[in-house]
């Protein structure tokens, strides 16, 4: 999913009170560059000068080279997307609301980005299947802690834990599909539909609940 933070140090972003330090500064530009080119498409020397910064700087903060640097920008994109979706879950009462907000939120952001930067965590992993386990990993992490954002507001909302827990894996599956699928197509309708689908099934679910447990 995306985040809310553009190029290192640029105007926009939400680091405005000072600029970030260098190490925050490469983890950005590593994040921000395989979120566009996947982990093959983008090279250390390509994330430094993104970064500012020099070689030497890099394998400094990062001695294991560009895969410790992906596996923390995929740290970097989980904690960012999770603090979003935390954001917009909390901000409206009605979880099936909240999550057509979420879908809102994603769209924005890939019509703000040109349609550039989808989910920085799932373009990074894409290419590492089956080879880079450390990343997939991370990935995994990211994953199961967004399913569990969700989940967490759906009982909240008064749904029982295993429908919300499997209801929590649709959601975070369905977004990150229509958010890929948007990109592709250049189209926001993916998302829309699925935040009105989604909705659908989260509204029903919570109804029948309320009708069994007055």
């Amino acid at each position: 999913m995306r985040t809310r933070t553009s190029a290192p140090g640029a105007p926009g972003t939400e680091e405005t009170d000072a600029l970030p330090g260098t190490r925050e500064r490469i983890v950005r530009a590593a994040s921000l560059l395989m979120q566009r080119q996947g982990y093959d498409g983008t090279g250390i020397k390509q994330i430094s000068q993104e970064a500012g910064a020099t070689l030497g700087s890099v394998y400094h903060f990062f001695p294991g080279g560009k895969q410790e640097l992906a596996v923390a920008a995929v740290h970097r994109g989980d904690e960012e997307f999770s603090a979003i979706l935390r954001e917009l879950l909390d901000a409206e009462p009605d979880p099936a609301k909240a999550v057509v907000a979420v879908t809102l939120d994603l769209a924005e952001g890939l019509r703000a980005s040109d349609w550039r930067d989808g989910c920085p965590v799932t373009a990074t992993a894409l290419g590492t299947s089956g080879r880079l386990p450390d990343i997939q990993r991370a990935a995994s992490t990211a994953f199961a802690r967004w399913q569990e954002i969700v989940e967490t507001r759906l009982r909240a909302s008064g749904m029982p834990g295993d429908e919300a827990a499997e209801l929590a894996v649709m959601v975070i599956c369905t977004l990150e599909g229509a958010e890929l699928a948007a990109q592709v197509s250049r189209d926001e309708r993916p998302l829309l539909i699925a935040g009105r689908q989604l909705a659908r099934l989260i509204g029903p679910a919570r109804t029948d609940r309320s009708a069994r447990t007055d």
